[in-house]
């Protein structure tokens, strides 16, 4: 073996321990008591549901852009906003937003650019779009990873080597908001969630981030529920979904919602319209120590389940792979995930 190909063979080994997925019994980060939402779970398998009850706490208004709908923050901190999009340009800022048109390299049969509009009433509508007998609907992001990178069709390595969109934007802790009106159609959802650029190629998370779900609505019309919570360890057989809650959804006078997240060295707390969800604190829980990017995104079901996901948003509906699921035929168009504004504030 010449020198050549005996640092190839150590890079290789090298991405390959990167790419290990996390064991939490290496971390020894089993979480014991993820929320003090009145919720006692040592859950053992991943994916665990928790049911949570939303609890009232002191929250404060904030109204950092004059004019427009005031944010829900916690009381006990003082706030300051660095990132925001109000939504109220003629069309999508893309000096702020990314499209996330690929999925694990290949191009996404569902994710589109098209049907995203803004109201002129400082409102972002992601619209559910019906072509024929397929769907679609917009994935938005302010940075992105390495499976938003198209794979070499004449490669067969794992590790998609190339180069990612420069990130629009990227921060590390703070409070992470939106105020959105979610679809009304099964068969699609809409999430508002934080990611990594390098999720999954440290041992622990710490280093290489977490994925944060600030809200995902796809048991909303199956179950009545919302989720949120962590994963982490990359997107293996092993990755880690421990603490993701799952609490009533509560319909709101106009419709509107406020959903986030408290992100600080101590861990996550998580809200829905100003009260407390639960909490996934460290040492029991990860807290990533890296800068992650935000996205608004959407997602027709059915259509990944051919590239061997098996997410949650299909697992139980009936349909067929690489399909769209039965309740995408039933919905009622026009619909939209909304999104009044998106916010994120630093604790002085």
């Amino acid at each position: 073996m010449n020198v050549k190909q005996i640092t190839i063979s150590i890079i290789a080994l090298i991405f390959s321990v990167m790419a290990m997925p996390l064991s939490s019994e290496a971390l020894d980060t089993k979480p014991q008591n993820i929320s003090t939402n009145s919720i006692k779970s040592t859950p053992d398998t991943k994916k665990a549901k928790i049911t949570a009850t939303l609890t009232e706490v002191p929250i404060k208004k904030l109204e950092p852009v004059a004019g427009n709908a005031p944010s829900l923050l916690p009381a006990d901190k003082q706030w300051q906003m660095v990132w925001n999009d109000e939504f109220d340009g003629k069309a999508l800022d893309e000096s702020k937003w990314n499209y996330r048109l690929h999925y694990w390299g290949y191009k996404s049969p569902t994710f589109t650019s098209e049907g995203v509009e803004l109201d002129g009433n400082g409102h972002l509508k992601i619209n559910l779009i019906r072509k024929g007998d397929d769907f679609y609907s917009a994935h938005l992001q302010t940075g992105s990873l390495t499976f938003d990178i198209p794979r070499d069709p004449n490669s067969k390595n794992f590790w998609p080597f190339g180069k990612k969109k420069e990130a629009k934007f990227m921060h590390k802790y703070g409070y992470y908001e939106i105020r959105c009106k979610l679809p009304e159609n099964d068969g699609w959802h809409a999430a508002f969630w934080l990611q990594s650029p390098s999720i999954g190629t440290h041992p622990n998370p710490k280093y290489c981030g977490v994925e944060c779900d600030i809200m995902e609505n796809y048991r909303q019309h199956t179950e009545g529920t919302i989720g949120c919570g962590n994963g982490w360890g990359g997107y293996g057989r092993e990755n880690k979904w421990y603490g993701h809650f799952w609490f009533p959804y509560e319909e709101t006078a106009d419709g509107w919602h406020y959903y986030g997240v408290d992100w600080s060295p101590e861990g996550y707390v998580f809200y829905a319209d100003g009260k407390m969800v639960g909490k996934q604190m460290a040492p029991e829980c990860p807290v990533s120590d890296v800068d992650q990017f935000i996205l608004v995104s959407t997602e027709c079901h059915g259509y990944h389940r051919s590239f061997g996901r098996g997410g949650l948003e299909s697992k139980d509906e009936k349909g067929w792979i690489g399909k769209p699921v039965p309740a995408l035929f039933n919905a009622v168009l026009p619909d939209c995930f909304e999104v009044d504004f998106v916010r994120v504030f630093d604790a002085k």
